[in-house]
């Protein structure tokens, strides 16, 4: 079982940057691939980003290639979106994900799931 707990959302101008959080409660959190979603207004839920069980391999959604990065510390059970040169299309709730084994950049093969963090940007 795993719980995971998004913070760092909020409103931000055109250009800026956000750092969002997210804290897990798994016994053993490097046994987790972790990925970042995100559901803007009326929309699917979408691929932003994922990350391997040990940090070394990430992936990117089109859009957010070269702006955002994805990291985690083990040791505090916490992955990070670094998000950069924010843009009003990157309004939306950003969910924090977690599953066992290899990482996905499917929204199906992910079974934990955090309550999501909104984050809007302005023009």
């Amino acid at each position: 079982q795993v719980q995971l707990v998004e913070t760092g959302g909020g409103l931000v101008q055109a250009g800026g940057s956000l750092r969002l959080s997210c804290a897990a409660s798994a016994r053993t959190f490097s046994a987790y691939a972790m990925g970042w979603f995100r559901q803007p207004p009326g929309k699917e839920r979408e691929f932003v980003a994922a990350i391997t069980r040990g940090g070394a391999i990430a992936s990117y959604g089109d859009s957010v290639k070269g702006r955002f990065t994805i990291s985690r510390d083990n040791a505090k059970n916490t992955v990070f979106l670094q998000m950069n040169s924010l843009q009003p299309e990157d309004t939306a709730v950003y969910y924090c994900a977690a599953r066992g084994g290899t990482y996905s950049l499917r929204v199906d093969d992910y079974g934990y799931w955090g309550q999501g963090t909104q984050v809007t940007v302005s023009s």
